[in-house]
């Protein structure tokens, strides 16, 4: 049987056991840096968004090719998921994740002084490295960290960064780019990845690894009943998540005919109610698993269709858009803390599961949604996303309990 105790300033705590109801500063802290790296990772992940014109300009290439090097940070995200646990080794993991941010501050960088495409490509590639790798070893780090039966909100915590990130980059990263420089902007995530690699050096216990995991243990793990399900209920959600959620801006001017001051209100909305999902998500994960994947389904499903049947109505059209925010914030808590109930043995390779199916879930999802909204308008994507969301509502009741 394995050791499942880490050492904490000495004390051996077992990770098995019931977590306290509260947690000690050191446990804050070590949870607080890990949202603190979710922050500087996911930043650096979508500030090309708000970087392309400036950047297309300044290296003589077209908007569309500047802005692969978001598909390449996700397609190398896909395949360093499955390997990521297994190159580890024995490692400590503390060592792993400290090292992961430093390699984030040197591909940031790399990308602020690029000169060329492929100079900024290698950098975001090394930066789908570092974030690919960090999701999956989180799940298991956090329940280390808090215990297994406060998981969810231990992760509640960490993919609150996720969501700050999601709200704050584009928008602080086109201004910043105006200000000084796309350049700066790209080097103050170096700045971000930095900070977060100097809480995890001084919060975070020593970790050492309780096994080494072969890309074979990984596999072996899809056998698991509960696996399967958990990587198709991520597949279904997020699929019906970003096939539509990509396409609610153009609804909301097609269909609810707002203008670009309105849209940014109600997308803000969305990012707000998503912070408090998080928080939620995790206090529903930890006490009822399955019915916090059914509702998180269900409110994406609801919201979804109130927009494809009533969004013409400008408060209708508001109110959902940030009900479907509560749910998608809730998605990434929920998601990760089902899959890890089925693995209580093997964390770090379901982890690796989790962030594939997360990685092919967003693929498919574009794909599916971009064809959708060519072939059937505004709407088609928004009803390919109740379809999906109702779906996993249905596989969480069907679900058998452990």
């Amino acid at each position: 049987m394995t050791d499942t105790t880490l050492q904490l300033e000495g004390t051996a705590i077992d990770v098995d056991a019931p977590a306290p109801v509260a947690w000690s500063a050191a446990t804050w802290f070590a949870v607080l840096s890990m949202a603190a790296t979710s922050f500087a990772l996911v930043s650096a992940e979508f500030l090309p968004a708000g970087l392309l014109t400036p950047m297309a300009r300044d290296l003589g290439i077209s908007e569309g090719t500047a802005g692969q090097v978001v598909t390449a940070t996700a397609s190398v995200g896909a395949v360093t998921a499955m390997l990521s646990n297994v190159l580890i080794g024995r490692l400590n993991r503390k060592t792993v994740l400290v090292g992961l941010s430093a390699l984030a501050i040197g591909s940031n960088v790399l990308a602020a002084l690029a000169t060329d495409f492929w100079l900024l490509l290698l950098g975001r590639a090394g930066l789908g490295i570092a974030l690919s790798a960090f999701w999956a070893l989180s799940v298991a780090v956090v329940a280390r960290l808090v215990g297994a039966n406060a998981t969810g909100r231990g992760m509640a915590i960490v993919t609150l960064g996720v969501s700050l990130a999601t709200i704050a980059a584009p928008s602080m990263g086109a201004l910043i780019s105006d200000w000084l420089g796309w350049r700066t902007a790209m080097a103050m995530t170096a700045g971000l990845a930095a900070f977060a690699m100097l809480l995890q050096f001084l919060s975070l216990p020593t970790l050492p690894a309780t096994a080494s995991n072969s890309l074979a243990d990984v596999l072996r793990l899809t056998r698991r009943r509960g696996i399967q399900l958990g990587m198709l209920a991520i597949l279904l959600l997020m699929t019906g998540h970003f096939a539509g959620s990509v396409y609610v801006r153009p609804f909301l001017e097609h269909v609810t005919l707002l203008t670009t001051g309105p849209i940014a209100l109600a997308l803000l909305g969305f990012g707000i109610a998503a912070v408090i999902g998080n928080i939620a998500g995790g206090r529903m994960a930890d006490t009822n698993i399955h019915m916090a994947l059914a509702v998180t389904a269900t409110l994406m499903a609801l919201a979804a269709l109130a927009l494809v049947l009533w969004g013409a109505h400008i408060g209708v059209a508001f109110g959902f858009v940030t009900l479907w925010g509560l749910a998608f914030g809730m998605a990434p808590v929920v998601l990760p803390t089902n899959m890890s109930r089925a693995a209580p043995d093997a964390l770090e390779a379901a982890g690796s599961l989790m962030v594939t199916s997360f990685q092919v879930a967003i693929t498919i999802g574009a794909v599916a949604g971009g064809y959708v909204v060519d072939t059937y308008g505004a709407t088609g994507p928004l009803t390919l996303t109740v379809i999906l969301a109702a779906s996993t509502a249905v596989l969480a009741l069907l679900q058998p309990r452990n």
